[in-house]
Formats: C-alpha cells, structure tokens, sequence
C-alpha cells in the first residue's frame, strides 16, 4: 500500500452529489469529463448536446464525488426544451453542492459590446440562472471557466459583478479544456461530500446504461459531422445490444430524424456521412467498453419524434413538464 493510500485508508469515506448547472457550451460536459479523468458525457460544437442529467464518478482521496452533468438552462421553447430545463434545476436542487459555470469570454464580449449572438445568449442564460437562484433563496458556488489568456485584473472584475449578485458563496477560476484550476474546485467538492460509504465501486468512472452511452457517442458523432447543416432534429435509439459468445458486443441504432431532407444529410452522398459516423461511433465504443463492437446504423423519418413520451422516459426527462 502507497503512503498516500494509506492516508486514505484512515480517513473516513465522504460521497455525494454535486451537480454543474449553467448555459448552454458553459463547458459543463467537457469539465465533468475532467475531473473524472475519463470521457462520461458528449461534447460537440453545438449548444445544447446534454439532454439529460449525466453522472461521472469522481474520486478524490477518500471522497467520492457523484458529478451530475445536466442540461443547459436557457429560455425553453418547446416540450423537450421545458424539460431539460427543468431536469437541470431538479438535479441541482437533489445535490449537496451546485457549481454555477460561467463562460468568462461570453461575459467580457458582452461587456464591451462585441459578442456574438450565441455568446449574448449565453449572458441572457446567466442572468435567468441568477434570478432563479434569488427566486429560490440559494447560494451555490460560482467557476469561471475559459480563463485562458485573460488578465488577473479583468477576471477580478468579472468575479465582483457576479459575486455582488449575492447568489454565490465562493468563486474559483478554472479552464476545463486545459485543467488550470480543476484541482483546487475539486478538492472543494471532495471536503464537501457527506461523510458515507461509497455509491460506487472505486473504479467505475459513470452511471450511465450501456445501450444510453452507445447512443450518446453516436449522437456525438453525428453533431461533429454535420453540425452546420442539422438542427436539433435528430434522435439515437439503441435498438439492440447483444453480448456476444467471442465477447465482442452487437449494437443496432436508430437514428431519428424529423423530414427527408434531414435523412439525406445524414446518409450524405453515396452513404459516406453515415459511414464516417458508424466508423468514429464504433472506434469509441470499441475504447470505452474494451472489446470489439459490431455497430449497425439505420436512419428512419419520424416527424414527431420529439413529442414521444417514450422518447423522454428513455432519457428520464418529465414529458408532463
């Protein structure tokens, strides 16, 4: 046994749950998927790709961090939008702990009047946050994230105008891409988990179902495909998990989309999107669950596929929001 091991051992075990709220490409995925130290929730170019509380199990001396990735809080306009949002306040309010993450770069273009609409919207985000955390009488921890290349002096500002609000009780500086700062907001969390056994065995990094992670690493793929040319039309169904007798795993997906036109995109000339998708799902799945994957893609119509209870119970989201 290592010496710090041992440190361990003689310290009593603490796990609970800490839930990361805040707009839309905040960062959250990519900084659960951080401190985790292995990947448990997608990450594309698009706003909004987490369309469910995500756990990663993050273990930090003798705690045990139950990280719950949800969706991002932004201004909902159809059912499936309700109710992410409201699964990421439920995750929160479930939570011992909350970090707020804020995109710092979003914060200082709207601060000089050179943001892009995405970024206004990711400040519009923040401040809804904001007030729904008044409205709840909640003080919850504040993470600037994307601090890269930004001066101490203008980050302290940032900090002041946020921290004034009065809705935070601390506030740490962290870049997720690059790790700067993770450690210390880390260790935070860890000295704030109750004192408890383990949820989870030491070396299981997420609780997520095989055939959910499946078709979340196709989803992925198919946004950093044709991110430009989709909107936020298509669904992934795993259909068919099959542990085979040589150990390798059959997997049959479904991807849902909402018109024709959608479907050409995605199949792309002669079947070669589908295929570049059906190759870089297979090659991380194959990493992830340690065995060979045979995956096999089939991409239907169905014009209402957001509007499907059974959709939303899959995902664990209220359809009655």
């Amino acid at each position: 046994m290592t010496e710090n091991n041992a440190q361990n051992a003689a310290l009593p075990t603490r796990a609970g749950f800490a839930a990361i709220i805040g707009a839309p490409n905040a960062g959250k995925s990519t900084l659960v998927n951080r401190m985790v130290g292995a990947k448990v929730s997608i990450v594309t170019q698009k706003v909004q790709t987490t369309r469910f509380p995500v756990r990663g199990v993050a273990m930090h001396g003798a705690a045990q961090i139950i990280l719950v990735d949800t969706p991002g809080i932004f201004s909902p306009r159809r059912r499936l939008d309700r109710a992410m949002v409201r699964s990421a306040w439920s995750g929160s309010e479930e939570a011992e702990v909350t970090v707020h993450l804020v995109d710092v770069q979003a914060e200082l273009a709207s601060n000089i009047n050179k943001a892009t609409p995405a970024e206004h919207r990711s400040v519009q985000d923040v401040q809804t946050i904001i007030e729904g955390l008044k409205s709840a009488n909640r003080q919850v921890i504040l993470a600037l994230n994307k601090i890269d290349g930004v001066k101490r002096d203008t980050l302290l500002a940032v900090t002041k105008e946020l921290f004034d609000t009065g809705v935070y009780s601390e506030v740490f500086m962290i870049s997720a891409a690059t790790g700067a700062g993770v450690d210390d907001l880390l260790e935070r969390l860890a000295g704030l988990m109750p004192e408890s056994p383990w949820l989870y065995p030491e070396d299981q990094t997420a609780d997520l179902p095989a055939r959910l992670l499946a078709a979340e690493i196709t989803r992925e793929k198919i946004y950093l495909r044709v991110h430009e040319e989709l909107p936020y039309a298509a669904s992934v169904e795993t259909t068919a998990f099959e542990e085979r007798a040589d150990g390798s795993a059959r997997i049959e997906q479904t991807i849902y989309v909402e018109r024709d036109g959608q479907r050409a995109i995605v199949l792309g000339a002669g079947g070669q999107t589908l295929k570049w998708i059906g190759q870089a799902s297979r090659e991380e799945l194959c990493d992830i669950l340690d065995r060979k994957v045979h995956l096999f893609l089939h991409v239907k119509v169905k014009e209402n596929w957001a509007e499907e209870r059974g959709i939303f119970n899959d995902m664990g989201l209220d359809f009655d929001v």
